[in-house]
């Protein structure tokens, strides 16, 4: 069974009536939190709603009012999740979000353009393809791909646009001898009933579930990215179609216009400009760390040289790593001192560093860590690690002395 939204691609409504409406759950990830929301699987009569499939993500919209989240293929039937109860056998009027839809045409047909081109071109066929949010990419059965070639596809792909080729859907049996001629990569397991073909006239036919364009024109234009290394030996082609093209040259326009104002210079000497302040950069992070070895050398050296210094020795310092602290710590001496230091911001997260004698820092240090509520380990009298509340350090130092003074109080 072909769903509407397969039927005609650009209908963007359709009137059709609920057949059933469980309740069921759904996992989703909203911003990397993964969620389970629940609600109700809606099956209708018919739907103008793709379910994904073909490499093609499903479509959005609206049942009456109620937001359709998510729309899957159970073997002949298109499942609506939706968080709202409807009723069995009411009328609905089904709306598909359009921006969404003639997206998902674009690359999709776009994919198939592309790969046709690639075959003919030099051989190289299509293993896998994935619609991304932003880009979109074609795995092709090649361990290489060169700049010629990529120009040379997507120079032809978009003469097929200029020459507005039709694209036509056709529905064949499984029993059609044009059914083992026409390119595939195998039909679900679930699959029954009548094949659909995607035939650009004259250029490729292919089975496939998803919703395309009617005319090449309708691509407008396709911009090949480049390629990159894929996995087993075969290589991504990553690459834009229609809307998406314009999208990225406004972003692209946007992101020039900034770097010409911040690097005061044309966007023929943006990566000069860029590779210059890179070299700067290097150069004072080198010199950075030069001054900061040397003031570690020099606060350990002074606090030697202090006529009345204390068993324990505390210091915390914004800028610096954990190379800062084991310079002092190593500069000072830990047999007879205790040296607590930390690096960071003083009052959410940074390093610290505890060093002294091995049976007080065994003891302490993982004390220490659960105050400033971090992870640490250590051993020979070294213990360190990072921390997330430096505003405790002042109960560490408490802790120190208590310690050395008999003090403290043993840890539950």
């Amino acid at each position: 069974m072909a769903f509407f939204c397969q039927t005609d691609s650009y209908a963007t409504e359709l009137l059709t009536e609920v057949v059933s409406c469980s309740p069921a759950q759904l996992k989703t990830e909203n911003g990397g939190k993964k969620e389970t929301l629940s609600g109700y699987n809606v099956i209708l009569k018919d739907t103008v709603l793709f379910p994904e499939g073909g490499g093609q993500p499903d479509d959005r919209g609206l049942i009456g009012e109620v937001p359709v989240h998510r729309v899957t293929r159970q073997g002949p039937e298109a499942v609506h999740f939706v968080s709202s109860l409807l009723d069995p056998g009411s009328e609905v009027l089904v709306k598909v979000d359009w921006n969404r839809r003639f997206d998902h045409m674009q690359q999709h047909s776009g994919q198939h353009l592309i790969t046709a081109i690639a075959d003919s071109l030099y051989g190289y066929k299509t293993t896998s393809w994935e619609l991304g949010r932003q880009r979109s990419f074609i795995e092709l059965d090649t361990p290489t791909m060169t700049t010629e070639q990529a120009e040379a596809i997507e120079q032809l792909v978009n003469q097929k646009i200029r020459q507005r080729v039709p694209v036509i859907v056709r529905v064949i049996t499984t029993d059609d001898p044009e059914f083992n001629q026409v390119r595939s990569r195998g039909l679900p397991d679930d699959h029954a009933g009548p094949v659909r073909i995607i035939d650009i006239e004259g250029v490729d036919a292919n089975m496939c579930c998803g919703t395309h364009v009617a005319n090449l024109s309708d691509l407008q234009v396709i911009k090949i990215l480049g390629t990159e290394k894929g996995k087993k030996n075969k290589t991504n082609l990553i690459f834009l179609a229609g809307e998406r093209v314009l999208k990225y040259a406004a972003r692209s326009y946007s992101v020039e216009k900034s770097l010409t104002a911040l690097l005061k210079n044309g966007p023929e000497e943006h990566i000069e400009a860029v590779e210059k302040l890179q070299k700067s950069v290097k150069t004072l992070q080198k010199n950075n760390l030069t001054l900061l070895r040397d003031l570690a050398v020099l606060t350990a050296q002074s606090f030697k040289n202090s006529p009345d210094r204390s068993k324990i020795f505390s210091l915390h310092r914004k800028e610096g790593d954990n190379e800062f602290m084991n310079i002092i710590a190593n500069e000072i001496g830990t047999e007879d001192t205790i040296v607590f230091l930390t690096v960071g911001d003083e009052k959410t997260s940074g390093l610290f560093l505890l060093a002294g004698p091995p049976e007080i820092i065994d003891q302490v240090g993982p004390r220490a860590a659960k105050i400033l509520d971090g992870k640490g380990a250590g051993k020979k009298g070294r213990f360190q690690g990072k921390a997330n509340k430096m505003s405790q350090r002042g109960e560490v130092e408490s802790l120190l002395q208590g310690v050395l003074n008999g003090t403290a109080p043993k840890e539950e």
